[in-house]
């Protein structure tokens, strides 16, 4: 049995946090801090010394600022980082432009109690790091000009299918769904269908990744709002904390935003969506699945293509995490199988061979 442990560099400016890291993970069996240090500068010299499996780094720091030192990192000697963001709009920004550069996840400091709320943050941290070491390290395609808009030739705008406002599609990721999100969205056109996201963030993360993605798509994207009708042309992103599911008001189709309990030990549930979309939508829609450890989704998306939808689930060598596109394809819930880039021209081909089916009768 392998009983080697991750390795952890713990980067941060105040000591505090440097010495509630190093408690936190050295109380995990299967881990451990090798060395802290208080500024990028520091830490440079202590990865080439300990080469250690995992680095958690915080944004705000003096001497380098995290995220300049985050580009260097993964431009020179690429490794699994878990950012630690202070819950702020520029920390949220922070955390979000992390992920575009190559960062695995993040969490977010507690803004009071200290100690007492990092501690309570224990088996977050440990999960959000486990997953660290075993994530894939995709190339930074973008990583120069993250958080701007990529050029037309990038991302060609795909042709507008042949649809109803029946049409939906509905979307789950977890782990590295930032960018796969966003891969799948900015090709898209202007009046594709509504589109509804669960991606599991914590919340005071999800509105500045909706504006983010709201700048950088041809697509309105907002966070969903109980009740509000799902229009063409726009993506709805569940609240960061709240389940999102599709429900019906007469002839629409509406968000439905609530706190009911977790489900697979998430809120947003990636099941929750999928199970009201195979309810309410069933043929009309479309499931995709991304990136994310675990199975939330799996199973959701097994009934809406046993509900007549069509389904997709992200290929291994583009996932972050394999988990959850795995367990989905395991059990036949994936029609198609692709990376985010193609899902978007999969699904519009689909949605054109309907419409023209359609005509033709």
């Amino acid at each position: 049995m392998n009983t080697k442990k991750i390795t952890v560099l713990c980067v941060d400016d105040s000591a505090l946090i440097r010495s509630l890291m190093t408690e936190i993970i050295n109380s995990q069996p299967d881990m451990t801090v090798v060395a802290t240090a208080s500024d990028p500068l520091v830490a440079r010299d202590l990865v080439k010394q300990h080469n250690p499996d995992v680095m958690t780094l915080d944004v705000e720091m003096p001497r380098m600022d995290g995220l300049e030192f985050l580009e260097k990192l993964m431009r020179l000697r690429p490794m699994p980082v878990v950012m630690v963001s202070s819950l702020t709009e520029r920390g949220s920004e922070a955390a979000l432009r992390a992920l575009e550069l190559g960062a695995i996840d993040f969490v977010t400091k507690p803004r009071l109690g200290i100690r007492d709320g990092l501690l309570a943050y224990t088996d977050l941290i440990a999960d959000k790091i486990r997953i660290a070491a075993a994530a894939r390290l995709l190339p930074a395609k973008r990583a120069a000009a993250a958080g701007q808009p990529a050029a037309p030739a990038e991302t060609p705008l795909l042709r507008s299918p042949l649809l109803s406002t029946e049409k939906l599609i509905i979307i789950g990721a977890s782990t590295g769904g930032t960018e796969a999100i966003r891969e799948v969205l900015q090709p898209l056109p202007p009046d594709s269908p509504g589109i509804m996201i669960a991606q599991h963030m914590p919340a005071g993360f999800t509105n500045s990744f909706a504006q983010r993605l709201n700048g950088l798509c041809r697509i309105a994207v907002s966070e969903a709002r109980q009740g509000e009708r799902i229009l063409p042309g726009h993506a709805y992103i569940a609240p960061g904390g709240f389940h999102l599911s599709l429900a019906r008001s007469g002839a629409n189709y509406v968000a439905q935003v609530d706190q009911e309990p977790p489900v697979n030990r998430h809120r947003p549930s990636i099941d929750v969506l999928f199970d009201s979309a195979a309810k309410y939508a069933g043929k009309n829609a479309i499931g995709v699945i991304l990136t994310g450890m675990g199975r939330d989704g799996a199973e959701g998306l097994l009934r809406m293509r046993q509900a007549g939808a069509h389904t997709l689930a992200q290929n291994e060598a583009s996932c972050v995490v394999f988990g959850m596109p795995r367990e989905a394809i395991a059990i036949g819930a994936a029609v198609e199988v692709a990376t985010p880039q193609e899902m978007s021209q999969r699904m519009m081909a689909h949605l054109r061979s309907l419409g023209e089916r359609t005509n033709r009768v």
